[in-house]
Formats: structure tokens, sequence, C-alpha cells
């Protein structure tokens, strides 16, 4: 409870979005471009954190979907934060099998998460959350915990919508996001001090 990963810059265009992708489904093309406008950075920034390089491409992919099944979208601004990002995970994932590229992770990560760090660097890590180079890191993380991240902090979704979008219950998707924050904050932490000792992670103030 309360870790503040909710982003409110995303979520206070809800009632604008909503309004926009409902004049949308009634044929409004400009309110569409509104949507999209108001959507894309943060989808973007997911699909970044999946497929890297390819984002634009698997987000052009999505973006056709959306459009070509808007009329059966129900529901309001963060329900539609939800859909689009269940449409781009889809894509994402399809992308990711054709190309054959496995999420990178092993043993080391369990043991780094198992470290203390302070609460403050969870901050930091969501301040950087932003930035390409958070994105790659992101990138580095076990599948589940990147996903999490993502979607909570850079798309906005909230535990419940997010453990819908990843088909997991919301204890698990919290679990995870918590997780992966706290290896990104240790990660941000200690890049400046060394790149071969990980067991520094999770130790900086």
């Amino acid at each position: 409870m309360g870790q503040g990963a909710e982003p409110r810059r995303v979520q206070a265009h809800d009632g604008e979005l909503g309004a926009a992708v409902a004049r949308a489904q009634q044929g409004d093309e400009a309110a569409f471009a509104v949507a999209y406008r108001i959507v894309q950075p943060a989808l973007l920034g997911y699909l970044r954190g999946i497929v890297g390089d390819d984002a634009e491409d698997v987000a052009s992919d999505a973006w056709l979907e959306i459009a070509r099944d808007l009329g059966r979208f129900k529901g309001d601004g963060a329900g539609f934060r939800g859909w689009t990002a269940t449409i781009a995970r889809h894509r994402a994932l399809d992308h990711l099998r054709r190309q054959r590229v496995r999420p990178r992770s092993s043993a080391l990560e369990q043991d780094v998460l198992e470290l203390p760090g302070p609460q403050s660097t969870h901050e930091q890590a969501l301040e950087a959350m932003s930035t390409e180079h958070a994105l790659e890191l992101v990138r580095g993380l076990p599948r589940d915990q990147a996903e999490a991240v993502l979607l909570r902090v850079v798309v906005g979704l909230d535990g419940p919508a997010a453990a819908r979008v990843l088909g997991k219950r919301p204890g698990a998707v919290r679990t995870a996001a918590y997780r992966g924050l706290k290896r990104l904050a240790g990660q941000l932490g200690a890049e400046s001090v060394t790149d071969d000792a990980p067991r520094t992670l999770g130790e900086s103030t």
C-alpha cells in the first residue's frame, strides 16, 4: 500500500481521454487523434521497455488494431489506457516470438532482490523512469517485473488494471512492481560506483 507509483500526470488526462474516445467511437477522427496524443507517449515507453528499438513499429501495429476495434471498447479514460496496453502487449509478444528473443534473466537477479534498499531510492527510480536509459535498465529485469513496472509507472495503470492486462492477481503484480523498482533503484544508485559488483546494488544512499 502507498508506494506512490501512480503517475498523476498520466491520470490527470483521463477525463479528457474518456470524452475523446466517446467522440471517436461516433466517428470523430479529430477526437481519435486527441486520444492518440494522450495515450501514445506512455504506450511507446511501455513498448520500448519490452521490444526496444522496434517499439515504433509495434505501436503502429497496435494502433491499427485499436482503430479497427474501437467500436467494441466500453469504458472510461483509465479503461482505455488499460485496453490499449493489452493490445500493445499482445503485439509486442507476437513480435518477440517472431524474433525469438528471450527475456534476459539470471539467477543473480533473485539474490540482488533480497538485498535491503533505502525506501527513498524508489522515488529516484520513478523520477528517472521516463528516460531512455531507465527503459534500457527495465529491459534487463525479469519479464514479470519489467512489465509490472512499465504498466504501473509508465502507462499509469493502477494495480487491478495492470493485473488485468497481465492476466495475473493484483497482489502478484504489486509484488513484481515492488521488486522491479527495488532492483532499478539499486542499479541507478550503484551505477556510478561499479559495473562489475552486483553485490553493491541496493546499498547506495
